[in-house]
């Protein structure tokens, strides 16, 4: 009892959203260039051959792990965010993680068993499959940690905790890099210590304020049975779903790397950590969405839902494109000076898949609409059609032209990914927008005449920049700056690509100015 009381008075400390959504975003703004300097040093380091191979087997085990999470890591966020007093709705749910992690481990025995691992993944290390299989959990039980954190509201301090976990990492990859000590053991080692410094960070700011994020407490087991009833009920829709996607997307990456190899894999797998970086700011502020989608919808509350699309979803997908289409437009300039000679091949896979995380961010925060509106045989329904029109669609653009294929490898691959993610996306969008009583026509317009505007100032950008200087580095910051400039314009003149209006855009930069005039008194 004392422990709930603890929660509710700790819940009324709660942060305001526009808090958490600009720790959220200044978290990204300084996450960037270290993932950029990240970016820039790790293919370099490692070399085709073995960045192919660890972002081949890093996805196959993270979308093995997605297979087994089955959707309900989102429906324990999505509950606890309505439940935050429940200690043993957290406590179930790391028990279902330690099962369903067994489950995981005992897989790759089980393959070497049947001496079936040269078929799941070629040319790979016995060594290197182990250290994917712990990422990826690793990697899973972090990402459950900041929903607890989310969920609770104290978005502010996990995001400290991510940004000192980010500097740290770079002081750890630079340090290796200069003692040429770079390689794809430390790599994963360097993976590890950084999610164990999220997890250790969380854990003493919540044990600080009274919160456990490992609760010791016992389940009775009608608890227990209700928890598997509700959980059930919520995710075994997705059942199906989550094994479609892990058949599709390891069959994606597989195909890739049989077919096409290891450098194919690393040219698709830089620019797919590209598009990640850009997905950043999205994927941050998406569970800060679901939270307020999840308490509206347990509150009854349309109006505030509608409210929240209508006022966040194209802000941020103006804020992803931003960042998309600048360097969808220099994705010549970027693979050089991200992954070097070596990776210039990977020029038009980056130019596509820079485009990737636009509606990337409509999938996550339109899918959050249907998890926290527990809609998920509909969300279930979409994806699988969209998945299974998207298998051919693979062997059509990896395959040799032997078997009436056009061979184009990591390109293929990326082309796949954005087509397939646009339709669906907008699909998943005509649902919510006839839910939540939207024009859905705004919103399918305004994707694309943010792409014309962004691309026209990216491209005008491009060639004001080519006067100034012939240099690599100075004509691609200059172009940067001139495309910061622009957009600022483009956003005071036309402030509904925002969702805002021109006072609101004045009353914040009135706020700005008064806050740094203050500091220089």
């Amino acid at each position: 009892m004392l422990m709930e009381n603890v929660t509710k008075n700790n819940y009324k400390k709660v942060d305001s959203l526009k808090k958490r959504y600009f720790y959220k975003l200044g978290a990204g703004l300084i996450g960037t260039p270290i993932s950029v300097i990240m970016a820039a040093i790790v293919p370099r380091s490692l070399g085709p051959a073995a960045y192919g191979n660890f972002t081949f087997l890093t996805q196959f085990f993270t979308k093995t792990v997605g297979f087994f999470d089955t959707g309900t890591s989102i429906g324990f966020y999505t509950k606890l965010s309505q439940r935050l007093h429940e200690k043993g709705l957290i406590k179930f749910y790391w028990f279902f993680v330690i099962f369903m992690s067994f489950m995981v481990i005992i897989f790759v025995p089980i393959v070497f068993m049947f001496n079936k691992q040269n078929i799941l993944w070629p040319d790979q290390s016995i060594k290197y499959i182990c250290m994917a299989l712990i990422f990826s959990l690793f990697t899973w039980c972090s990402q459950i940690v900041i929903k607890i954190v989310d969920a609770y509201g104290y978005t502010a301090k996990g995001e400290i905790v991510r940004i000192i976990r980010r500097v740290i990492g770079l002081v750890i990859i630079l340090a290796l890099f200069f003692i040429g000590n770079l390689n794809l053991t430390t790599f994963f080692c360097y993976h590890y210590v950084c999610i164990f410094i999220i997890i250790i960070g969380c854990r003493y700011f919540f044990k600080k304020n009274g919160i456990s994020l490992f609760p010791k407490i016992k389940l009775k087991s009608g608890q227990v049975k209700n928890y598997i009833k509700e959980f059930w009920i919520y995710s075994h829709p997705l059942l199906t779903y989550s094994f479609v996607g892990l058949f599709v997307g390891i069959f994606d990456i597989w195909i890739l790397q049989k077919i096409a190899g290891s450098v194919q894999q690393a040219f698709y797998g830089l620019a797919f950590r590209i598009s990640g970086i850009i997905f950043l700011f999205a994927s941050s502020m998406t569970p800060l969405i679901t939270r307020e989608f999840s308490i509206a919808f347990g509150n009854k509350n349309i109006d505030k839902m509608r409210k929240l699309f209508i006022r966040y979803i194209p802000m941020l997908y103006v804020v992803v494109a931003f960042f998309s289409i600048f360097l969808s437009v220099n994705a010549n300039t970027v693979s050089l000076i991200v992954g070097g000679r070596k990776f210039i091949h990977a020029s038009v896979p980056i130019m596509i898949m820079s485009i990737y995380p636009m509606h990337q961010t409509y999938g996550q925060l339109s899918g959050s609409v249907f998890y926290a509106t527990v809609k998920t045989k509909l969300y279930r329904n979409i994806g699988i059609i969209m998945m299974l029109i998207g298998l051919p669609v693979t062997f059509f653009l990896l395959a040799s032209p032997k078997y009436y294929g056009l061979n184009l490898g990591a390109t293929g691959l990326a082309l796949k990914m954005v087509l397939i993610q646009f339709i669906g996306v907008n699909i998943q969008l005509w649902f919510n927008s006839k839910y939540l009583k939207m024009s859905f026509l705004k919103f399918f317009s305004h994707q694309l005449y943010t792409i014309v505007y962004l691309a026209f100032i990216a491209f005008l950008s491009l060639h004001l920049c080519k006067v100034i200087s012939s240099n690599l580095i100075i004509s691609f910051l200059a172009n940067g700056l001139f495309y910061v400039i622009f957009t600022i314009l483009l956003i005071y003149f036309i402030p509904g690509i925002i969702s805002s209006s021109r006072n609101e855009i004045n009353k914040y930069f009135r706020l700005i100015l008064n806050k740094l005039k203050g500091k220089l008194k």
